[in-house]
């Protein structure tokens, strides 16, 4: 899988990052939002992402999935002491028309590597 959505510069405040996986679904350019996965493909690359810091007062409201982020498929680990599994990494909030119930049905989840 090859990321075409590159940058030679990074912004002055934030970070782009690149590189993850998408399990259950897939992002659609066009929206701008989580789509339904294309037949017979388990895993697209998810887009390249611009984290802007934010106080919690101001972070934006949109429709979006809680998507949670795991470093392998495996979905499992050493339950820490903030209660989520050492797999886990974090939740990113992804643009949806969808429900979150929605997603949480299909298991779609972000992985930053892949099993093979």
């Amino acid at each position: 899988m090859k990321h075409e959505d590159r940058y030679s510069i990074g912004p002055e405040n934030e970070v782009y990052t690149y590189g993850l996986f998408i399990e259950g679904a897939r992002w659609d350019k066009i929206k701008k939002a989580l789509a339904e996965s294309m037949p017979k493909i388990l895993f697209a690359l998810a887009p390249t992402m611009h984290w802007v810091p934010y106080r919690k007062k101001d972070i934006p409201k949109y429709p979006h999935y809680k998507c949670p982020v795991y470093k392998t498929s495996d979905r499992r680990g050493i339950l820490a002491t903030t209660g989520h599994s050492s797999n886990f990494v974090c939740f990113i909030h992804m643009p949806s028309e969808k429900s979150e119930n929605h997603w949480v049905e299909r298991g779609v989840a972000m992985l930053t590597q892949l099993d093979d």
